[in-house]
């Protein structure tokens, strides 16, 4: 039987309705190529914001919209985000055969399934993943920037960097396979303190220092696991943009840290 993993955020999150859910994201994808450049070419990872589209929307589509250029030749995308509500120890699978959003299904890549399937850290909880925003989120920008790709989406809970780069190291491929890691950096502290802790955070990202904890960004196991697969294969971050929702919504007494990051490969010295 065909099982797939229904929206859980839609309405809350983004919007629920397909025409009004393409319309924002294709606004966001607007904006953040007037801004950005997609000059340096294709990332083969990106770290991008998880909260709801008025918070974060803007600081993900900047990493989101790095991805025109490879619309056609990626095909897999390689997910990973923390889990919330369902506690797990190592990665968790889905237990499904897709996600399905307000704008159609994405497939879950059965293959990839089942080269990680052997490693003891991975394993299959449909419960991690029934109500987990963070990997929801990001579908509805894949969906808009990629034509036909299949997922590999796994729920991060209790794991070490070695144990994610595992993960990542199995499913690395070439060029048709982008790697995504959904985290926002500090919570609920005040504007001021935020941007300092959250401007620590973005440095110690771009030094490929992959000992964030949870306090600096929520997605620190999933992010910690690409910082050290990132060094292995020779990728270097760029920060795209950052802010907190102080900026994108308002209240400035309790803030929520964003930021978007794109790794690419480092350039092959000739001489």
């Amino acid at each position: 039987m065909h099982q797939v993993r229904q929206p859980a955020v839609a309405g809350a999150f983004y919007p629920a309705q397909g025409p009004a859910l393409s319309d924002g994201v294709g606004a966001l994808l607007v904006r953040a190529r007037a801004v950005g450049s997609a000059a340096d070419g294709v990332p083969k990872a990106i770290v991008v914001p998880h909260a709801g589209y008025i918070y974060s929307g803007a600081t993900a589509a900047l990493a989101y919209a790095r991805l025109s250029a490879a619309r056609a030749s990626i095909r897999r995308v390689v997910l990973l985000g923390p889990v919330h509500r369902v506690p797990v120890r190592g990665l968790a699978l889905p237990g499904v055969d897709a996600f399905v959003t307000p704008l159609g299904q994405v497939e879950v890549d059965q293959g990839s399934v089942a080269a990680i399937s052997r490693l003891r850290q991975v394993v299959v909880s449909p419960a991690a993943h029934a109500m987990e925003h963070s990997l929801e989120v990001q579908l509805p920008f894949l969906q808009a920037v990629l034509d036909d790709f299949k997922l590999l989406p796994l729920a991060v809970g209790d794991a070490t960097p070695a144990e994610v780069a595992e993960v990542l190291d199995v499913l690395w491929g070439g060029p048709e396979t982008l790697i995504v890691i959904s985290s926002d950096l500090s919570h609920f502290l005040p504007y001021p303190v935020a941007r300092t802790v959250d401007g620590e955070t973005v440095q110690n990202i771009l030094d490929l220092r992959g000992s964030l904890t949870h306090e600096q960004a929520c997605g620190g196991t999933p992010l910690n696991g690409l910082l050290l697969a990132a060094r292995r294969h020779h990728l270097r971050p760029q920060l795209l943009g950052a802010c907190n929702s102080g900026d994108s919504a308002g209240d400035k007494g309790r803030v929520v840290g964003y930021a978007s990051f794109a790794f690419m490969p480092e350039p092959v010295d000739v001489h």
